[in-house]
């Protein structure tokens, strides 16, 4: 069998495959479906400082080879998750990494430094793609400026592993990747999910309560890689790759691309083992080609 551990930015991981945010809860929801031993790490949903209610329903909506959603960071707080979420996962038989949002870079970095805390968990995910409150509303992760205000509050709060997730809608992904990693990112992960719209037109309404929402799923997955492979191409800090990934071959495309890991979301609602399923398929893709280490494939496509 083929070596598939990897190294994020000082995060050991058992296989590439990481569950994204969002779409795997806190990894207690899929226990009864899958072995947490054969995934490389869960991503938690996000984690605010203060609680927020989420958007108004309906909050989510199909599409052509993907899906909607504008569910709004949904959660009880970080006060709550170290209190009643932490003592529940800790122990969980994979790496733990907690997706931190905010409203300001304070916000932030207050938030990530209760994570910080918590001695189980080694690595938070940045979620920059939210609003900045005292801008417009406009995400931090769209200007290099913003992107890079959230990242230096946060590293000066926290000091385990830092990835960041990069939005895609942006003129280009690659300027903000340096500048995150200037700030002091030890990794980032890209692509958070694109800006859509559904409408439907017997109602004629929008189908999402808020008019645009997330698109991720299949239908992004050319976007991902294309943005993947220019970040990896900017940066030498570790990528770690996600969107519309399904199968192992979609993964595999993503590691060829210069991503160290991918995450797997969508594909979560369909098969709840899906992540434990593409590890599998990444290993045998690997025995069939006679590949012994999967850093031998990492970056191939130049």
């Amino acid at each position: 069998m083929a070596n598939i551990a990897v190294n994020v930015a000082g995060l050991s991981l058992r296989n590439p495959v990481m569950a994204a945010s969002g779409t795997f809860g806190y990894g207690l929801e899929y226990a009864d479906f899958v072995d947490f031993s054969q995934i490389g790490a869960i991503i938690t949903k996000g984690t605010t400082l203060h609680p927020r209610q989420g958007n108004d329903y309906p909050r989510m909506a199909e599409t052509a080879s993907g899906m909607l959603n504008c569910v709004g960071l949904q959660n009880k707080g970080v006060d709550h998750f170290c209190s009643q979420i932490y003592p529940q996962i800790e122990n969980l038989d994979t790496q733990i990494v907690v997706n931190v949002s905010g409203s300001s870079p304070d916000d932030y970095a207050a938030c990530a430094a209760r994570i910080g805390e918590l001695t189980a968990l080694h690595a938070i995910e940045l979620n920059i793609s939210c609003p900045n409150v005292k801008d417009g509303g406009m995400a931090f992760g769209v200007t290099t400026e913003g992107a890079a205000s959230v990242v230096e509050a946060v590293r000066r709060a926290y000091g385990g592993t830092l990835i960041v997730k990069l939005s895609p809608n942006v003129t280009n992904i690659a300027d903000i990747a340096r500048s995150v990693e200037a700030a002091g990112a030890d990794a980032v992960s890209l692509i958070n999910t694109l800006m859509g719209m559904s409408i439907d037109i017997e109602k004629r309404c929008h189908r999402l309560s808020i008019r645009t929402g997330g698109l991720s799923g299949p239908a992004v997955k050319p976007v991902a890689v294309r943005q993947v492979w220019q970040v990896a191409h900017a940066v030498s800090i570790p990528v770690v790759g996600l969107g519309g990934i399904m199968t192992a071959e979609d993964a595999i495309e993503f590691i060829m691309a210069g991503a160290t890991a991918v995450e797997v979301g969508t594909a979560n609602f369909i098969d709840p083992a899906a992540c434990q399923h593409i590890a599998q398929g990444i290993n045998q893709w690997l025995d069939n080609h006679h590949v012994d280490n999967i850093a031998d494939i990492v970056g191939v496509v130049d």
